[in-house]
């Protein structure tokens, strides 16, 4: 879901995975225990989705797209971890 930027709180079990057009993307940390070895891609489409997010009243609605990552994506992974 989509929210105004303070409206819904986050937490420590909370996962920042990044950014779309300038808004954070944050996924709990217990769907990112199942979610980190897939490559995830957000997209929106035409439809009605059936909660309180703000593109309700457009006519869209979110769509994730998953695959797994491939052998070369999650050694780039595991070699950018190591260097934290």
């Amino acid at each position: 879901m989509c929210f105004p930027k303070g409206e819904f709180k986050t937490g420590p079990s909370d996962v920042r995975l990044g950014e779309v057009h300038g808004c954070e993307f944050f996924m709990s940390a217990s769907q990112f225990e199942y979610w980190k070895h897939t490559h995830l891609t957000l997209d929106c489409t035409d439809g009605r989705g059936s909660s309180f997010s703000l593109d309700i009243p457009y006519g869209k609605r979110f769509l994730i797209k998953s695959r797994l990552f491939t052998e070369d994506e999650t050694a780039d992974l595991e070699e950018a971890t190591r260097g934290e």
